[in-house]
C-alpha cells in the first residue's frame, strides 16, 4: 500500500479480526458493543476505507479520542449517532487513551445483505450517509432509548439460531432504524435553530457576494457543492437543513437569489437581457430567460416592461 493511501477493510470478518474479536456469526452483518479500550488497534490508525455500512452510537468518548472523516477531525465528547457508507474514508488519530465510561455499539451491514430487498436502493436515498462526521445526530434520551430497542431486536436475531425468518426480520428492523434516524435529524434541524439559522444567514451572504462578484462571468453559476464547501458542511446536510427551515433546497435558494438579482438588474439598468444573463454567470441567455420565466411566469422583457 502506498504511503498516505487509506487502508481498505472490505469485509466485516476483517473488521472483527482487526479488533481482536471472534468471527462474526453472519459474514454480512454484525452488532458490536463498544466498551473501554486502551489503544486504537494498529489497523485503524490513519485513514480507513470500508466496504460496508457502519452505523455507530458512541457515548462518553472524551478527548483525546479523535475520529477523522476526510480532512475533518471531530471529538466525540457527547453521545452521537454517525453513519458511514461503503467507499467513505474515515479513521482514528493514532494516540492512546482511556475512558472507563465510554460505551455504545456498531451495526455493520454489507450491501450484499440487502440484495433483492427494497433497501437495496432505498438505503442510498437516506441523505445522512453522505453527511460529514461533524454533522452526526445528537440523540435525546428518549430517542436513544427508541434506537437501542431496535438495535436490541437486531442483535437478538443476529445471535439467535438463523432460520428462514431471520433475514426479513433484520431488514425490517434496519429500515425502522433508518426511518427513525431520519425523523430525529428533522428534529435536530429544528431544535438547533441558532446554529442552523447562522448557516442560513451565511448562505445568503455567500450568494449576495457571489452574484456581486465581477468575475462571475468567468466562474459561472454557483454549485451546491461549492456553497456547501464555503459553509464547511456537506451538500446533502445543507439541503436537508434548508429544506426543514425554509422549505427550499440549496438549488432553489440559488435560484431565488439569482432571480432577485436579475429583477434588480432589469428594473434599474439599461443592460440587455443577454448582458444580464452573462453577468449572472449564464453561458446562454436562453437558459436564463427560461429559468426566469419558470420562476416568475414572465419573460425578462415582460417583467421590465411591466415594471416600467
Amino acid at each position: 500500500m502506498e504511503k498516505n493511501q487509506p487502508h481498505q477493510i472490505e469485509t466485516i470478518s476483517e473488521f472483527h479480526k482487526l479488533l481482536g474479536l471472534p468471527s462474526p456469526e453472519h459474514p454480512l452483518i454484525s452488532v458490536i458493543e463498544i466498551g473501554p479500550f486502551e489503544e486504537i488497534p494498529a489497523g485503524f490508525a490513519g485513514s480507513v476505507l470500508y466496504g460496508f455500512y457502519n452505523i455507530s452510537l458512541k457515548k462518553n468518548f472524551k478527548s483525546p479520542v479523535k475520529v477523522k472523516y476526510g480532512q475533518q477531525v471531530y471529538d466525540f465528547d457527547e453521545g452521537v449517532l454517525s453513519f458511514m457508507s461503503p467507499g467513505q474514508i474515515t479513521g482514528f488519530a493514532p494516540q492512546k487513551y482511556s475512558s472507563p465510561d465510554q460505551s455504545g455499539w456498531m451495526l455493520l451491514i454489507h450491501p450484499d445483505f440487502m440484495w433483492n430487498t427494497a433497501l437495496t436502493n432505498k438505503i442510498k436515498q437516506y441523505p445522512f450517509f453522505d453527511y460529514s462526521v461533524n454533522e452526526a445526530l445528537f440523540l435525546s434520551d428518549k430517542e436513544e432509548a427508541t434506537l437501542m430497542q431496535i438495535i436490541g431486536n437486531i442483535s437478538q436475531e443476529y445471535h439467535n439460531n438463523l432460520d428462514k425468518f431471520t433475514h426479513d426480520i433484520i431488514i425490517t428492523q434496519l429500515e425502522s432504524l433508518l426511518n427513525y434516524s431520519e425523523r430525529f435529524y428533522e428534529r435536530q434541524f429544528l431544535t438547533r435553530r441558532i446554529t442552523n439559522h447562522q448557516i442560513l444567514d451565511r448562505l445568503n451572504q455567500e450568494l449576495v457576494s457571489y452574484f456581486d462578484d465581477v468575475d462571475i462571468t468567468e466562474k459561472g453559476l454557483p454549485s451546491v457543492s461549492y456553497l456547501a464547501g464555503q459553509l464547511h458542511v456537506s451538500s446533502d446536510y445543507l439541503s436537508g437543513l434548508l429544506k426543514t427551515l425554509t422549505g427550499l433546497t440549496t438549488q432553489q435558494h440559488i435560484h431565488e437569489k439569482l432571480i432577485e438579482k436579475a429583477k434588480q438588474q432589469l428594473s434599474t439598468t439599461n443592460l440587455s437581457v443577454s448582458e444580464i444573463a452573462y453577468k449572472l454567470g449564464f453561458e446562454h441567455p436562453q437558459s436564463f430567460s427560461k429559468l426566469f420565466k419558470s420562476k416568475t411566469n414572465q419573460s425578462p422583457l415582460a417583467f421590465r416592461e411591466a415594471f416600467n
